[in-house]
């Protein structure tokens, strides 16, 4: 049995064990992604981590989650007394720090690169416990990404250079890497008091069925999932509800983007709105308390010959916080009905 083959079966069982237990009240809460603020994507330079809590109290988010690199929280830039002092800035701003991202890679067929990559992760959960956050976001294989001077960012250089690094090899030679690393990284994981939440990001995994079948897998406490409907192209609105649902209670955190107009009558418009709703209408049917963060994490535009700057990024942050209070307002009251 091939692991396309595998997952659906993993997937249904899953999904049918988490409704059959029940499922408390919803309490969906907003959070910004700094990401959003790396200047990764737009043009200018990055926010420090005290003024991304501080934009998300001004559009009305409840928490952050820290992205692991620099100039946010790379390991090496965080010993214990800056996680403190971050710890108590976010909390005097009325801020959680719900969660830390990961920018890792376990695929490698390189075992000294597979290696690095477990010590990152080993010292990311250090710095997600010492920033009081429980929940650790990870990928199965993260490319990266390449920073243009002129402002903006490049996925194209980063996904060849992997595709063809792991060109020798199968889909299961590259899985198994993965979920051997994976499980010394939630071993570490529990022994700080974290979880890890597995993303539904490409390349190694092809969609959430393949999410849930590497946490099966690893069968690990201290590993469940990140699920992002944006991730899940194929799956129209019915299939992505579906899919909040089948992974259940294994699902701790969550994500969404896209970009936004707000019209003269008020309303906002959201590039991302059938994804956006669909995941939230999942979320509150199956009784999700925890955070769903925004990230503006994908090519922005260019006006007059440059890439747009941090106003477009305020615009945009301010306006994904309305947008999804509307929403899970909404969807609370017709679950509640």
């Amino acid at each position: 049995m091939n692991r396309r083959e595998f997952v659906t079966g993993t997937a249904a069982a899953l999904g049918a064990a988490s409704l059959a237990s029940g499922a408390p009240t919803a309490d969906v809460k907003i959070g910004l992604y700094s990401i959003t603020y790396l200047g990764v994507w737009y043009r200018g330079d990055a926010l420090n981590i005290e003024q991304v809590i501080q934009r998300a109290r001004q559009f009305g988010y409840h928490g952050v989650e820290i992205d692991g690199k620099r100039p946010h929280a790379n390991p090496l830039d965080m010993p214990v007394a800056r996680c403190r002092q971050l710890r108590k800035f976010a909390a005097d701003q009325g801020i959680e720090i719900y969660a830390v991202a990961g920018n890792n890679d376990f695929s490698s067929p390189i075992p000294e690169h597979r290696e690095t990559q477990l010590l990152y992760a080993h010292e990311l959960i250090r710095v997600t416990a010492d920033l009081g956050a429980k929940l650790m976001r990870v990928f199965l294989a993260w490319p990266g990404v390449t920073m243009l001077p002129e402002g903006g960012s490049r996925y194209d250089i980063a996904q060849a250079a992997w595709r063809e690094v792991h060109k020798p090899f199968t889909e299961e030679q590259t899985w198994a890497w993965c979920r051997e690393t994976l499980s010394e990284a939630a071993g570490y994981a529990g022994d700080h008091g974290v979880t890890l939440a597995l993303q539904n990001h490409p390349p190694v995994i092809q969609g959430y069925r393949d999410c849930l079948r590497m946490v099966k897998e690893v069968a690990s406490p201290h590993l469940k999932v990140c699920f992002d409907a944006r991730l899940e192209h194929s799956l129209d609105a019915a299939g992505i509800e579906r899919a909040v649902r089948e992974v259940g209670p294994l699902q701790v955190l969550s994500h969404y983007g896209g970009e936004y107009t707000q019209g003269s009558d008020g309303k906002i418009q959201a590039t991302e709105d059938v994804q956006c709703q669909a995941e939230v209408r999942g979320l509150v049917a199956a009784g999700y308390r925890g955070y769903i963060g925004f990230e503006l994490c994908h090519p922005l535009p260019v006006v007059d010959g440059k890439t747009v700057g941090i106003d477009f990024v305020d615009k945009n942050s301010r306006l994904a916080a309305e947008y999804m209070k509307g929403i899970i307002s909404r969807r609370q009251q017709e679950h509640r009905a």
